[in-house]
């Protein structure tokens, strides 16, 4: 079975109960056959800075397994974060809600832990 996947995070308190769920549910599935996001915005787009991130080596190791990392360039220009101090291979979305609606249009289940 195909499954995709929006996993929503807003919160720094959200960040490890979200990379747990994802490893976790990575385990489960057909990777081959299983597309997972993970969206940040507001607080949360902090959780992708290179510098000082506790997350970087998990978020690193589910990136190598195919997860896609996206940011809300709203919550980045509010809290006056640079796109370029963020991991290299997160992807920048205009707007994180817009995002979310569009995944949820073609059929993606949305998790927000």
């Amino acid at each position: 079975m195909n499954y995709d996947v929006v996993f929503h995070v807003d919160e720094m308190s959200k960040w490890a109960l979200t990379l747990k769920n994802v490893s976790n549910l990575l385990q489960q599935v057909d990777k081959e056959k299983t597309r997972i996001e993970i969206l940040a915005n507001s607080e949360a787009v902090k959780g992708y800075m290179l510098l000082d991130n506790i997350f970087e080596t998990d978020i690193r190791q589910l990136h190598a397994q195919g997860v896609v990392f996206v940011a809300c360039n709203n919550a980045l220009k509010a809290l006056a974060i640079d796109p370029i101090e963020l991991l290299p291979f997160i992807k920048v979305v205009p707007a994180g809600v817009l995002e979310l609606i569009e995944r949820q249009s073609e059929g993606y289940a949305y998790i927000k832990p």
